[in-house]
């Protein structure tokens, strides 16, 4: 980080010497001058001394708040870096409310300016998350300059970091989030990694900061329990179906479930959109704790919802004092949403959902899977929002498309290639991966029966637990290198949905290996290579 003190802070210290000397001055009109004759009494002066205690007492207070805060990394692993780039002072609250989030997962962070920004911070940091706005037609905040003309002018090699951009801007301007897409595609081309692709943010969207703070989730763990910065307004679809997929599986059970769309026929999504879910807990456990707790759950608040119908959707407060109704109202946090990839189109009649119930560190069952797959019942509603994805949708029946996923990741895959069908599309390459095809080969049947009819041209399946030659997707995909080329120079767009940790910045790494660094940049910026991670 550089040396030079902020314009701010030196404003600051002349200000104060300045009043200093003014002080003095006046002092000195008291000492030993007996023709003064507004000398104050000596409980005045104490008053006077005791403010101006007290105010620098506020001024070191807020100073320590505002301070730049470094986190001790654990072992080998540094804090993240979390960098903000304002013109207004909204990228700099998201960037503290990040912090906050990530902290309370136990994620060590280091906040920035990005004017206080150098190489030797980014040669210092694995991991960086970017929080930056665009001011007028498409230019950065006045205070990224010094980063613009000392950083961005010089050629750092960034390979060991992995990063993340939130573009913030308006569209109602010609250059939407400019400066975020410049940053960005700067980091990569010196050869920074990212972990997922730049989210954009038209104007404070809320939808949009729902998902930053679901990938603020997936890398900090915990940080996924805290409420939404912005909850969403649900519809109510009625779950149809669930269905065990994978029994006997080595990993976690996962669930193929069917919601119904509501019935005022307002709901419309196609391939990549994603599905936001509004969690609960089981009915019956909620409504025995409460009544333990003295309350009546059947009691009618001033909204028209009962009191189940409340604390239902929210964390149960640890510390209520049984029967305090404004207490336990007091303390509830709404539970935060939780974002699957839709397995369907609308055209199959149904949104299909496809996910693995996860397990916390304690053995219990998480927030969202946890209730889609244990406690919700079949015929009554799920509260359910829908997201629009555009930079995962799909392309022309003519272009050819390569599918890369791992896991559940094939449900977003699949809502691709029953679109794919749909269109007449023959030339698409499906490359997915689990752990055993006796147990984990998701929609096996049907993929096969593509392959059989000749829409699906290509379906390349590794499974890591069988002994197979290559155990993961990019194993096989490297294996594959001539053919990638070839679908590439062909005209191919590459989507990849999957693992955020594991497998995606693995295929990242080949891609690169195959195309070159060239190459790869090529890709992204004819947007034929996306991704969908979580």
């Amino acid at each position: 980080m550089s040396a030079r003190p902020a314009r701010a802070l030196l404003g600051n210290i002349a200000m104060l010497l300045l009043l200093a000397v003014i002080g003095g001055a006046l002092l000195y009109l008291h000492l030993g001058e007996t023709w003064w004759p507004g000398a104050p009494p000596a409980r005045q002066q104490l008053t006077a001394v005791a403010a101006t205690a007290l105010y620098a007492l506020a001024c070191a207070a807020l100073w320590w708040r505002s301070r730049p805060r470094d986190d001790a990394g654990s072992g080998d692993s540094a804090p993240i870096l979390l960098v903000w780039s304002s013109q207004t002072g909204f990228a700099r609250e998201l960037a503290e409310r990040s912090a906050e989030a990530l902290r309370g997962a136990g994620v060590p962070v280091r906040v920035r300016g990005l004017h206080e920004v150098d190489v030797a911070l980014l040669d210092g940091s694995q991991r960086a998350l970017f929080i930056a706005s665009t001011t007028g037609e498409g230019d950065a905040p006045d205070h990224a300059l010094p980063f613009l003309r000392r950083v961005m002018g010089a050629s750092p090699a960034l390979a060991h970091l992995q990063f993340g951009v939130l573009a913030l801007g308006d569209r109602s301007y010609g250059h939407f989030c400019a400066f975020g897409h410049q940053l960005d595609d700067w980091l990569r081309q010196h050869g920074a990694h990212p972990m997922f692709d730049a989210i954009e943010v038209d104007n404070a969207d809320p939808a949009a900061l729902r998902h930053w703070q679901q990938l603020l989730g997936q890398i900090g763990g915990g940080a996924s329990e805290l409420p939404d910065w912005s909850p969403a307004e649900y519809q109510a679809w009625p779950l149809l179906q669930r269905a065990h997929l994978n029994p006997g599986s080595q990993g976690g059970p996962v669930y193929w479930l069917r919601l119904q769309p509501p019935a005022d026929g307002s709901a419309a999504w196609q391939a990549g959109d994603i599905a936001e879910i509004g969690p609960q807990h089981a009915a019956a456990s909620t409504r025995d704790w409460l009544l333990e707790r003295n309350f009546d759950p059947d009691l009618l608040l001033d909204d028209g919802q009962t009191l189940l119908a409340h604390v239902v959707r929210s964390h149960l407060p640890s510390l209520v004092a049984p029967g305090d109704l404004a207490d336990l109202r007091a303390a509830l946090q709404p539970l935060p949403h939780r974002e699957y990839s839709i397995a369907s189109v609308m055209a199959d009649g149904a949104l299909e959902l496809l996910l693995r119930r996860q397990l916390r560190a304690d053995g219990t069952p998480g927030i969202g899977s946890g209730w889609l797959c244990d406690h919700a019942i079949i015929g009554e509603p799920v509260q359910l929002r829908l997201r629009r994805n555009g930079n995962f949708h799909g392309v022309p029946a003519e272009v050819p498309l390569l599918l890369i996923g791992n896991g559940t990741g094939i449900a977003g895959l699949r809502a691709h290639l029953h679109e794919r069908v749909r269109s007449g599309a023959r030339r698409t390459w499906l490359l997915f991966g689990e752990r055993s095809a006796a147990h984990d080969f998701h929609f096996g049947d049907e993929l096969q029966a593509m392959r059989a009819e000749g829409t699906l041209a290509r379906l390349d399946t590794v499974f890591s637990r069988d002994g197979s030659a290559h155990r993961y997707v990019q194993d096989r995909l490297l294996a594959e290198a001539a053919t990638l080329r070839q679908w590439v120079d062909e005209g191919a767009t590459i989507l990849v949905c999957g693992s955020l940790q594991g497998m995606a910045p693995a295929v990242d790494a080949v891609i690169e290996q195959v195309l070159g660094a060239e190459g790869k940049e090529a890709l992204l910026l004819a947007g034929r290579y996306r991704r969908d991670v979580y």
